[in-house]
């Protein structure tokens, strides 16, 4: 069987990401004004913070798309201050505003999305930190945002109820991603349903640590949305029965 083109595997994650969006929208239509202004799971940010992010977020990301259409290079963001900005200045909205400006930002993306040929979606597009990446992974870029802020709004929605496509995509890299990070004791991941057993910390070191566990349970820990909630961690064959204290600090994620 031959791999997916890029167009192919752009659609197939678009269709993931509306069934996402439609999830997030349901969560945000029963808030009321109170509880938008309310602290979300982000130190610092108000649930109004998280929305007024994710409907920039999605417009930066139409931004890219347009870009990759037209073979311009448009900035995702007019800068990062300027997103930073527009964060700060839409967090206390009313939130009928907030709720319109996520739903019709997300309409606005699949609307961009549709319009690309499908050889655009080999395009080189550029990230708002600089790399440079393929236009087919901007819509599991979106994915990730909706997945992962949907939990930071602290509603109910929680890594349990990720897709599990989702969550086993995503331990996948941020296992890679931490694999190449110094400072980690050597750490075997292991998955009770998925099968993978990934290493963490340095290569070719007999693990000091097993943390095992379901894999939506390891991707929220990987991701910052859990202190070890649902996993086992085992040290010499024992396992240890305090898990946060036992498990290996990381940093955020990337």
């Amino acid at each position: 069987m031959s791999e997916p083109s890029d167009a192919e595997t752009a659609a197939r994650t678009l269709r993931d990401l509306a069934e996402s969006t439609e999830r997030l929208l349901g969560t945000a239509d029963a808030l009321h004004q109170s509880a938008v202004m309310e602290p979300s799971a982000l130190p610092g940010w108000s649930r109004g913070h998280v929305l007024t992010h994710l409907a920039r977020n999605a417009d930066s990301l139409v931004n890219l798309l347009d870009g990759a259409r037209t073979g311009r290079e448009i900035p995702q963001y007019r800068s990062l201050e300027a997103r930073d900005q527009d964060i700060e200045d839409g967090a206390d909205r009313p939130i009928g505003e907030q709720f319109e400006d996520l739903r019709a930002s997300a309409a606005r993306l699949a609307e961009a999305a549709a319009k690309l040929p499908d050889r655009a979606w080999s395009a080189q597009v550029r990230h708002r930190t600089g790399y440079l990446f393929p236009a087919h992974e901007i819509p599991w870029k979106r994915v990730m945002e909706v997945e992962y802020h949907h939990v930071d709004l602290a509603l109910g929605y929680t890594p349990a109820d990720w897709p599990h496509d989702f969550a086993a995509a995503e331990f996948l890299r941020l296992a890679e991603h931490f694999r190449a990070l110094d400072g980690l004791p050597p750490t075997l991941l292991v998955t009770t349903d998925l099968g993978p057993r990934l290493p963490l910390g340095p290569a070719d070191a007999e693990p000091e640590l097993t943390v095992e566990g379901p894999v939506r349970a390891l991707t929220a820990w990987l991701s910052g949305r859990s202190e070890g909630d649902g996993l086992r961690v085992h040290r010499g064959g024992e396992q240890l029965t305090d898990v946060r204290s036992a498990l290996p600090k990381l940093p955020a994620m990337g």
